[in-house]
């Protein structure tokens, strides 16, 4: 045997032996021992052995003895280290280290532990969330009115402001011993979807309150004396907050601001005290014109040294009474024909208190950090719930609509264009599903996860943009005549405003979602940069052999698993999701080897380099997606009927990952490596093709039909029981379709069979009777079909002006 299948056993067990992540020092007795073997069987001694032999044995002894290895490899790359490292401002640190890791760092492992994830708590409604809901949160679905909301008060009615005050709708996660409802993260999302199925500007009006602003900050961050007085009154809606952090000029980046805040003494209240002389202009502020509690992020200086020697103290919260002099409040926004209160205030010359500082003195110059840290979670919640809630009625609505509008005779789902927007809404709902679920159980089990919680954002808001947009395309002329019995024309003109809030979604996608993770949830990285700024070699030196480890295990791991390798992974899950598992778990071992690649070869132009950022963060974004469809299939009991959405959903994410990717390898600035790293994560070509025609065929199926399916993908929106409701009509006529199935074929064919003279279809049916095609009752429940279908199909229209 020669040199060539020596090397050739060499790289084998590299390979072998690293993508089953051996340590070091096994590997190397594994390896020597090889090396040995193979001279006792295949090759005698020789001097080019006995050299190779000599030299991979020092090379071992260097890599495994610490002392060595620092001195003769680790040192020359300490000094350098800190220009590979991505360097950001403290307010970006401060982004990026905000909250927890949570199925983020699974993915970064490039094994992710399915055990643990398919075993992870599954939260629940309790006995007093769940009558809420069926509740309170039903009787102001019934008492509110969408049309005359957007149309003719431009805001919520007086009676249904007050309903939401008594009954604690601005406490939802504000805790009992305060005066709140102290729900869950599960029941304050699923009480956001069900208003936001019902009318869009209604569920921001409770959102707000309940998501980032003054009563989260205050709970986390407040003194006891802010909890006691505020938090009751903000669960009752005694006071009505909201939280200023946009301005004209800088828009969220607190850091860039010109909202500032000058230490000194002043008058307050008749009393001469140290405080804060503020000056702002904040605009886009939800709850603005209405608010009688000002939250407001600002800079805050201190040029006389009244609190210490510093002089600037960094991004501070405070609590503000609106009627504190000074305070102008403007007229309203009108953010796309979603009336919510939202408008702009000014501030000139306000002197406060220190003690409205959130957190009292200890809380100066914490904001910024409070507020991200808050961000990690709340954006997980209210916006994704919003987002689902109003992709589930679209779904529900817009199925049965294909199935009562015909065209040419026939229903317009049967018609493949149809299906196809129809098979996109009703997969891309069940993803959004999916992952508002598992994010809202995460957060219920105390997680923070700061990434999570951007991807649940960021791709639920536009997934909702996407199912409206499809919903309109199937409805037509009568999806853009606005109306009492239009029910998708405002979600449309809302979809817009979730995707710029709570961290506008471009910003999310290049550079939270990816450099966030990068950060947090790598397993060394953390550790190399903690190392380089104490200045430990040690801890350098371990973090980076480890580092180094890791790359070569998810290099090794990517290129077994693309020749097929992953077929020899244990089997995991079921039927369904078992070959779904093993691909998450190959292209997380890619995307782990593509992002450290990325970050060695970049260095800190990486953050500048955006476009390959969001690619990456597309890559992490579906994998998670993924992982989140196949849980809430788990979760939910594996019902045989949804089998179609767990593939479809499984499908496409897989295969966007995968166009991520190679589109980033296609731009790789280095045009060489761009190359290497494709033909090693698909060495074999593409991998994951879009789900294919017949799969969502039987996705759209499930839209159009009264099943539990149906009812399961739909579950927990508003259902109005009034006989006229367009929801209703809609949910009718399905239920009456099945039953006429019988009398359709009969009349069908007597059609076909020139049985019948009648054109029109009530005459038809009318006629068919007559000939005895059609027995009593199957000519009533098709006539009643008509009557549903004209109602369906009918469009608004109003008095010329």
């Amino acid at each position: 045997m020669g040199i060539q299948a020596l090397i050739i056993l060499v790289f084998v067990l590299v390979l072998l032996l690293s993508a089953f992540r051996f340590s070091l020092k096994s590997s190397s007795i594994v390896f020597l021992g090889a090396l040995l073997g193979w001279t006792m069987l295949f090759s005698p001694p020789t001097w080019l052995f006995v050299l190779l032999l000599a030299g991979t044995l020092s090379l071992l002894v260097v890599l495994n003895h610490p002392p060595f290895r620092q001195r003769f490899l680790t040192k020359p790359l300490f000094a350098q280290a800190q220009a590979v490292m991505p360097k950001v401002s403290q307010t970006e640190q401060e982004a990026l280290d905000a909250g927890k890791v949570w199925w983020d760092a699974e993915i970064w492992s490039g094994a992710p532990d399915w055990q643990k994830i398919l075993a992870y708590p599954q939260a629940s409604l309790t006995p007093e969330e769940r009558t809420f809901i069926d509740g309170p949160v039903e009787t102001f679905c019934r008492m509110i009115d969408d049309w005359q909301i957007t149309h003719t008060l431009l805001d919520l009615p007086p009676e249904a402001w007050q309903y939401l005050k008594e009954n604690k709708f601005f406490g939802l996660v504000i805790a009992k011993e305060y005066g709140g409802l102290g729900f869950s993260a599960t029941a304050h999302s699923a009480v956001i979807a069900k208003i936001a199925s019902r009318s869009i500007p209604a569920a921001v009006t409770v959102m707000v309150p309940n998501s980032i602003g003054p009563a989260e900050l205050l709970f986390h961050y407040g003194t006891q004396e802010q909890k006691d007085y505020f938090l009751p009154r903000l669960a009752t809606g005694e006071e009505i907050p909201c939280f200023g952090l946009t301005g004209p000029t800088a828009g969220s980046d607190a850091s860039a601001t010109p909202d500032h805040g000058i230490i000194c003494k002043g008058e307050y209240q008749g009393d001469e005290t140290i405080g804060i002389r503020l000056n702002w202009h904040k605009r886009y502020i939800t709850l603005g014109p209405i608010a009688t509690i000002i939250g407001l992020a600002f800079k805050l200086y201190d040029p006389d040294q009244l609190l210490g020697d510093r002089e600037d103290l960094g991004i501070t919260f405070a609590l503000i009474p609106r009627d504190t002099p000074g305070i102008w409040v403007g007229n309203r926004h009108f953010p796309l024909n979603c009336p919510f209160q939202n408008g702009p205030n000014k501030g000139k010359d306000v002197f406060i208190p220190l003690d409205m500082v959130i957190g009292g003195r200890e809380g100066i110059g914490n904001g910024w950090s409070m507020l991200m840290e808050a961000l990690a979670a709340g954006r997980g919640v209210s916006l994704p719930a919003l987002s689902t809630g109003g992709a589930k009625m679209a779904s529900r609505a817009i199925g049965a609509y294909a199935a009562a509008r015909k065209q040419f005779n026939l229903p317009i789902h049967r018609f493949e264009g149809v299906e196809e927007a129809l098979t996109r809404i009703g997969g891309n709902t069940y993803i959004m599903d999916s992952a508002r679920a598992i994010t809202v159980h995460g957060i219920d089990n105390g997680e923070r996860p700061a990434v999570v919680t951007a991807i649940a954002k960021y791709h639920l808001t536009e997934l909702m943009r996407s199912v409206i947009n499809d919903a309109m395309d199937v409805q037509g002329g009568a999806g853009i005549c606005l109306g009492p019995k239009n029910l998708l024309g405002r979600i449309y003109q809302s979809a817009p405003i979730g995707i710029t809030v709570e961290g506008a979604n471009i910003l999310t996608r290049t550079f939270i979602i990816f450099n966030q993770s990068l950060l947090r949830c790598h397993p060394f990285i953390q550790q190399e940069i903690k190392a380089i700024k104490t200045g430990s070699l040690n801890h350098f030196d371990q973090a980076l052999f480890g580092h180094l480890g890791f790359l070569l295990s998810n290099f090794s791991r990517t290129l077994f698993m693309g020749f097929g390798g992953n077929a020899l992974l244990p089997k995991q899950g079921d039927k369904v999701t078992g070959k779904y598992i093993s691909q998450v778990t190959r292209l997380s071992s890619a995307f782990a080897l593509v992002g450290d690649v990325s970050m060695l070869v970049l260095g800190a132009d990486l953050k500048r380099k955006e476009k390959l950022t969001g690619r990456l963060s597309d890559v992490i974004s579906n994998l998670f997606l993924t992982m989140a469809v196949i849980k809430h299939y788990h979760d939910s009991g594996t019902p045989v009927q949804d089998k179609p959405l767990v593939e479809w959903g499984c499908q496409k994410c897989l295969h966007a990952a995968q166009e991520g990717l190679l589109s980033l390898f296609a731009n790789f600035p280095v045009k060489a490596i761009g190359h290497f790293l494709r033909w090693t994560v698909f060495p074999l070509g593409r991998s994951y093709p879009q789900p294919d025609d017949r799969l969502g065929r039987q996705v759209a199926a499930i839209l159009i039909s009264d099943t539990p399916a149906r009812d399961r993908l739909t579950e927990g929106i508003f259902l109005p029981d009034n006989e006229e409701e367009p929801l209703t009509l809609l949910d009718a006529y399905l239920t009456t379709s099945a039953q006429a199935q019988s009398g359709e074929a009969a009349l069908q064919d007597a059609v076909k069979t020139n049985k019948l003279t009648a054109t029109g279809a009530e005459e038809r049916i009318n006629e068919a009777a007559q000939k005895n095609i059609l027995s009593p009752s199957q000519a009533e429940l098709l006539l009643t079909l008509e009557q549903y279908r004209h109602k369906i199909i009918a469009v608004d229209d109003f008095p010329t002006l």
